[in-house]
């Protein structure tokens, strides 16, 4: 299975932008994807996840209201498109595929990770 994320890069704050990532090597619909984000000497954390039909969606606090997850299964990618922008959004974003089809919080629940994409936002 591989991951490819792009689109992240510098945007100020009160910006946007749109990551997106495409996967390859099984069966995209049958699995919920994610974005988690981590940032200098802190946990990677749970940002967005929608399950394998894009129907149910769940979001961090953090980020609810700002952020948007969605997906194209005929195209086998996830986008997390990212509105007013604030400075503590700055980390490094790692799109991820899930074990099952539902969409959790749980780290533990995805079993492979893209390579990360950089967003900075300045203030």
């Amino acid at each position: 299975v591989q991951l490819q994320a792009s689109g992240g890069g510098l945007a100020q704050a009160g910006g946007s932008l749109r990551l997106s990532c495409e996967a390859s090597g099984r069966t995209f619909s049958n699995h919920a994807m994610a974005w988690f984000r981590q940032s200098p000497g802190k946990e990677r954390e749970f940002v967005a996840g929608v399950n394998w039909s894009g129907h149910n969606t769940y979001y961090a606090d953090s980020v609810k209201g700002r952020f948007t997850i969605s997906r194209d299964n005929a195209k086998n990618t996830v986008w997390l498109q990212m509105n007013t922008l604030k400075p503590e959004d700055t980390a490094v974003y790692y799109c991820a595929t899930g074990i099952g089809g539902d969409a959790v919080t749980i780290r533990q629940s995805y079993d492979h990770w893209g390579q990360g994409t950089q967003v900075t936002v300045s203030s």
